[in-house]
């Protein structure tokens, strides 16, 4: 193999090396948000599995929070079901980024 063939197949793995570095780099950084649907739903089946519910609803348009130094956008949304032949209502919130219920607390 001569200089200028061994310099070309490293440029190439180097160029390679290099966009592959990029696109997972993009990958971990870029996430996806969850959609407010699929929050939804996982909140739904978590209070399915206590007993039926009434409704339930969640805002489709993402809210900024603030709690302290914690700054994030987050999506608010309700399940209603009846406890004891009484309608309980219940609000959470939920991390717009991730999906992660912040809070659930009953009205």
């Amino acid at each position: 193999m001569s200089k200028k063939e061994t310099v070309i197949t490293q440029v190439a793995i180097g160029s390679i090396g290099l966009t592959t570095g990029a696109l997972a780099s993009w990958f971990l950084f870029h996430k996806k948000r969850v959609s407010a649907n699929a929050i939804l739903e996982t909140v739904r089946k978590a209070f399915l599995k206590e007993g039926p519910i009434e409704g339930s609803w969640i805002e489709m348009k993402q809210a900024p929070l603030q709690k302290f130094a914690i700054k994030t956008n987050v999506y608010y949304g309700g399940i209603t079901r009846y406890e004891d032949g009484d309608l309980i209502q219940y609000e959470f919130l939920a991390d717009a980024k991730t999906g992660t219920i912040i809070d659930i607390y009953r009205l």
